[in-house]
């Protein structure tokens, strides 16, 4: 059976739920949820097994807080022993705007603190990773307070479209690929009709 490693980058605690931050923790969170699994406090992550068309997917949301999200990748990657390749992060960026997803095969970890502990960690930046755009909306000075706030009202719908496009996405990448599900998604605009 396929096995793949799907990691949501956040910080655990209530202070922190469904913030920009947060946003890898509430897409595995949704995939488990439509798969029907159901998380339980595990080592370093709170952790989900479910299966799809013959498929295991390990899910994980790091408890070690975003700046040592490496800890918890490496621990499960190695201890289920997941090819690189089949590994998915899923991420906030500012660079792209809120209407917009970006998925890499690798790529650098453009000043994501978490993504910079994965790469410090495992030593290579060759891991496939799902960018959410969360846009860049703040006044100079106050990168740190949007980041980690909540979602406009107004950013709801688009967010929620988004969550479930990133579902689509790591169904495809079981099935199809990296390279086709890249060619699908990575142009798209999203975008909730009025």
């Amino acid at each position: 059976m396929a096995k793949f490693l799907i990691v949501g980058l956040g910080n655990p605690g209530n202070e922190y739920a469904h913030s920009r931050h947060n946003i890898g923790f509430d897409v595995v969170s949704a995939f488990v949820l439509k798969h029907g699994g159901k998380f339980s406090s595990s080592r370093l992550a709170y952790m989900a097994e479910v299966k799809w068309k013959g498929r295991a997917f390990i899910c994980i949301c790091p408890t070690t807080f975003m700046n040592l999200s490496g800890k918890a990748f490496a621990y499960w990657q190695k201890k289920e022993n997941v090819a690189l390749e089949n590994t998915l992060t899923i991420v906030d960026d500012l660079a792209l705007p809120l209407n917009k997803l970006r998925l890499r095969a690798s790529g650098s970890h453009g000043g994501h603190n978490g993504l910079k502990d994965i790469q410090a960690e495992m030593g290579t930046e060759k891991y496939p990773k799902l960018r959410f755009g969360i846009g860049n909306q703040f006044p100079k000075g106050f990168q740190a307070d949007f980041v980690l706030g909540k979602w406009n009202p107004e950013e709801i719908p688009l967010v929620k479209l988004k969550i479930d496009a990133c579902i689509s996405i790591i169904e495809d990448i079981s099935t199809i690929g990296i390279a086709q599900t890249m060619e699908k998604i990575n142009n798209l605009v999203y975008s909730v009709e009025q």
